[in-house]
């Protein structure tokens, strides 16, 4: 059983969410936590010129708003926006808070995926603790 569990939410695939928090609940130990982050991408220097907001703020209290409403009103789920590339940030992350295991979504294999690689794919190579792939 784990203590601690973090969980990687992409934007474009909240409504794995679900599945994943039931899979984390599974393996988590009593008083464990879960903790849902969500890794914003920043914007190139060469184009943050032309940019007089910065995405991330206003982003960032509209991701931890989706965040809470997936996670609801369970105690045991923490929720955290920061930036970063994700397949870096989401293992630096879990280091930070000592993270036991990582469920990270993924789609079925293809050769698109093979070639530009994927976030579930770095994750699993530079986690230092457990990485459960999740297939939606």
């Amino acid at each position: 059983m784990y203590k601690s569990i973090l969980i990687p939410v992409a934007l474009d695939h909240e409504e794995l969410v679900k599945d994943k928090i039931v899979s984390a609940r599974k393996v988590l130990a009593s008083g464990g936590k879960i903790t849902l982050l969500t890794v914003l991408e920043q914007i190139p220097g060469f184009t943050a010129e032309f940019v007089t907001v910065k995405s991330e703020n206003h982003l960032t209290d509209k991701i931890m708003g989706k965040l809470k409403a997936l996670a609801g009103d369970d105690g045991d789920i923490d929720c955290n926006v920061t930036t970063g590339k994700p397949g870096v940030r989401i293992t630096e992350f879990a280091q930070d808070i000592s993270a036991e295991l990582i469920i990270v979504g993924a789609h079925h294999p293809s050769a698109k995926d093979y070639f530009l690689g994927s976030t579930a794919a770095r994750v699993s190579r530079r986690a230092t603790c457990s990485v459960l792939v999740h297939r939606g």
